[in-house]
């Protein structure tokens, strides 16, 4: 089985137990995805399936989009609320007082990642050594929220909708606007509505993918490979040319320079290649070897 599954990561699981998950339910170990999602967080999580794990790298730099709660007033080691609180404050804020904040923390941004997440640093994750007690200085990064906005209230926190670049932490975004605010801030909800092209409103729950295996209609939930390369044209191989492709040999190509979707006169998705001066080369194959 190749190709990519869209799940909905229930609450409490880490984006590993997903998987682990995922390979006892499909029987495959390679199994990966395109990005981290927090235990409390809910919502899409990319899977790559079989040989489609080598088209990961194309995804993780895909935008996301989030759904999430802003609580006031509360500051956490974690800086969401599940973490320990270090700070709180009784000055209320009115949507107004965030509305007038919001367009300083849109466009390209300095972040500095939280001391609870798995960034490196000298070969150790920064929350194997918060879980010692122990803070380290952290280099921001860039990162660029594309949209932020209020999308309404609920049982007292600001719901915002972001759509931000990859590596954003939105704990530490909505950290930030509590800072700004000068009340602090939490997260309280998190949720990926999309990644890329992709919407959580194709995924599927565990429990769904657990039924479609056992009616043994699994490939109805599978997206092919090639879906990830749209962008680029299509380029239909000929027998000479499909016997140096299977080999990773290059070979000659009328074509402009650029990239294509390669595939077999049966239609069958080969590789994404990189035409130059006339000769097509592999970027990434996805056939079996």
């Amino acid at each position: 089985m190749n190709g990519i599954l869209l799940v909905d990561k229930p609450e409490d699981f880490t984006s590993h137990d997903v998987v682990a998950k995922l390979r006892g339910i499909l029987r495959e170990r390679r199994i990966g995805h395109s990005g981290t999602l927090d235990p409390m967080a809910t919502g899409l999580l990319v899977v790559f399936v079989g040989r489609a794990t080598r088209a990961v790298e194309f995804a993780e730099s895909h935008e996301k989009e989030y759904i999430a709660g802003l609580r006031t007033g509360i500051s956490t080691d974690t800086q969401d609320i599940t973490g320990k609180v270090v700070s709180t404050s009784d000055k209320h804020v009115s949507e107004g007082e965030l509305l007038a904040v919001l367009p300083e923390f849109t466009g390209e941004l300095l972040q500095t990642p939280p001391m609870y997440s798995a960034v490196k640093v000298g070969g150790k994750k920064l929350y194997e050594l918060a879980r010692r007690g122990v803070e380290i200085e952290r280099d921001s990064r860039r990162v660029t929220i594309k949209k932020l906005e209020l999308i309404g209230v609920k049982d007292g926190d600001f719901i915002l909708r972001a759509i931000c670049s990859k590596g954003t932490y939105i704990r530490t975004l909505v950290n930030d606007i509590g800072e700004k605010l000068g009340t602090g801030a939490a997260l309280s909800s998190l949720r990926r509505t999309a990644a890329g092209n992709f919407s959580v409103s194709e995924a599927h729950t565990i429990g769904e993918i657990e039924k479609h295996a056992e009616e043994g209609t699994l490939e109805k939930l599978i997206k092919p490979i090639d879906i990830l390369f749209g962008e680029f044209p299509r380029f239909v191989l000929s027998e000479p040319q499909l016997r140096r492709c299977l080999c990773g040999n290059s070979f000659e190509a009328e074509a402009r320079d650029g990239r294509y979707r390669v595939y077999d006169s049966k239609g069958d998705f080969l590789m994404l290649g990189n035409v130059e001066n006339g000769i097509m080369s592999t970027v990434k194959s996805f056939y079996e070897v």
